[in-house]
């Protein structure tokens, strides 16, 4: 998961940036308004109002603009009642004034993900490789051949088949899978395990280590 972090604060972008790469995140930092612009494409963006180039609002007007499903979550010292309605009127998901808990911030990025995942178009057919994934019937083949998995498998399949070939990591699929990144991670690594023996060739589903699993794609 790829958060933009855009803060003009030195000390707190490095605080945020520091706790949300020990919770799994590949984070991007963005200290005005030109920088976040030309970022590259992420997940969610934490987005500070007051900054030295422009206004947020106007950035998260035109983030808005260019992607309906990207999550946007303002966090600011900006606390009337006035500044949270217009934030969330100009396309934010959510709002959260400083000072703020790491634990409440967790709590939001998580809904906010799960709100823009399930906003998304799911493809019904996903094939990756000799991996065919019928995702309405909830059915899947492996070189033709049916394979039956329980639920919690099959998601994790669908997680990682909805980019065969790239690292999704455990936060990810704890998200995608549970609902929640704070789910055991044992718990997940045994479902991993089963859905391997049931796919019937354990190199379809590969370890990244330090980051999570691979669907292989072809």
């Amino acid at each position: 998961m790829r958060i933009l972090l855009v803060e003009d604060d030195r000390r707190v972008a490095a605080a945020l940036s520091s706790a949300l790469t020990r919770r799994g995140y590949e984070v991007e930092h963005a200290a005005t308004v030109e920088a976040a612009l030309s970022a590259a494409p992420c997940d969610l963006v934490l987005l500070d109002l007051t900054l030295p180039d422009g206004d947020g609002t106007d950035l998260c007007r035109e983030l808005r603009r260019r992607s309906s499903q990207l999550g946007i979550i303002a966090v600011t010292a900006r606390g009337e009642e006035r500044d949270r309605v217009l934030g969330l009127r100009l396309g934010a998901d959510d709002y959260v004034v400083k000072p703020f808990s790491m634990v409440e911030l967790q709590a939001r990025i998580e809904a906010v993900l799960r709100r823009t995942a399930h906003a998304a178009p799911e493809r019904n057919l996903i094939e990756a490789g000799l991996v065919r994934i019928d995702v309405g019937g909830r059915t899947v083949s492996v070189a033709g051949r049916p394979v039956t998995l329980t639920r919690k498998e099959f998601d994790i399949l669908v997680s990682l088949a909805r980019q065969p070939g790239v690292a999704v990591s455990r936060d990810r699929i704890l998200l995608d899978v549970w609902g929640t990144t704070w789910a055991d991670r044992h718990t997940m690594e045994v479902h991993v395990g089963s859905l391997r023996g049931k796919l019937g060739d354990p190199t379809l589903v590969e370890t990244v280590r330090g980051v999570g699993y691979r669907l292989r794609g072809e």
